[in-house]
């Protein structure tokens, strides 16, 4: 099989900011680099994992042509571009293009939870206004939407639909979303701790948290798996597990940003309204990182 056009361990990226909830670009492109040396093959920049609900247009605009800059040809860099707002996610997609992104992901429309025909017809328009390849993203425990494996097949015929992020947790929804759709759409985890076993159902691997810190260990698991050193990957799934739990001790991105700072790459706060952890959660969370080998 061919390598997934946005690579196997593709970061879902934070996005750093100042003290003051300042958009700190150029931490953004020393991350951004960071990830890619580490192991990383792909980026997406502004999604969930970004804090894209809290970002302005004109900060998205930025992040994208930051990161773009930054990482170069090395890997794809995926945008952001999805709302609930069918006309709003076309004009972010189109502004993506112009940046020069290489392929932009739209998330499932929160709260006004469309119906599979809303859903179809929302991701169908934003896909006929761009010439971008799309990763549809699925995560109903934040977005109060479930999309189906149905519908995800109805739209893996549009030609530059090409790939989904599931996060529903749910590995028969996974597997019978791989039995549907077409050879070559590509299905990712959405979850560490799934990584393996969607792997195991026919999926290509993961948008990951866990990777601003383990990437290269990720990507090992995914190689060990597809070169049939089963074991293998089971023990690094199993040595990571920890790790890829605590990174949703509390609401992504929170524990990840408080990582990163335990680990020497200060990316600065969340945005209000997310709030930093407990002393209690940050010093369980240094716990499972300093077993992992993370800190002295």
């Amino acid at each position: 099989m061919s390598e997934p056009v946005f690579g196997r361990v593709v970061t879902a990226m934070v996005t750093p900011f100042t003290r003051h909830w300042e958009l700190d670009a150029p931490r953004a492109a020393e991350l951004a680099r960071r990830l890619v040396d580490m192991g990383s093959d792909g980026l997406v920049v502004t999604g969930t994992t970004g804090e894209s609900p809290v970002l302005a247009t004109e900060e998205k605009v930025k992040l994208w042509e930051t990161v773009t800059e930054a990482v170069g040809d090395r890997v794809p860099v995926v945008a952001g571009t999805g709302t609930n707002c069918t006309r709003e996610s076309i004009r972010l997609t189109r502004l993506a293009e112009k940046v020069g992104v290489r392929g932009v992901m739209l998330v499932t429309p929160y709260y006004n939870k469309p119906p599979a025909e809303g859903l179809f017809r929302h991701f169908r328009a934003v896909a006929e206004s761009t010439s971008l390849p799309i990763i549809l993203y699925n995560v109903p425990g934040r977005t109060g939407v479930n999309m189906t494996p149905a519908t995800v097949a109805r739209l893996a015929e549009i030609p530059n639909i090409v790939a989904l992020k599931e996060a529903s947790g749910n590995l028969d929804q996974v597997t019978e979303i791989l039995r549907l759709v077409p050879p070559g759409f590509a299905v990712y985890s959405g979850d560490d701790s799934l990584t393996l076993p969607v792997l195991a159902v026919g999926g290509v691997g993961v948008v990951s948290v866990a990777s601003h810190l383990v990437a290269g260990e990720i990507a090992s698991m995914i190689r060990a798996w597809r070169e049939g050193r089963v074991e293998e990957a089971a023990q690094i799934h199993r040595r990571l597990f920890p790790l890829f739990r605590a990174m949703f001790m509390s609401t992504n991105p929170v524990p990840v940003k408080a990582a990163l700072r335990l680990a020497g790459f200060d990316v600065g706060p969340v945005r209000p309204p997310l709030c930093e952890l407990s002393r209690e959660e940050e010093e369980a969370l240094a716990g499972v990182m300093r077993a992992a080998g993370l800190l002295a």
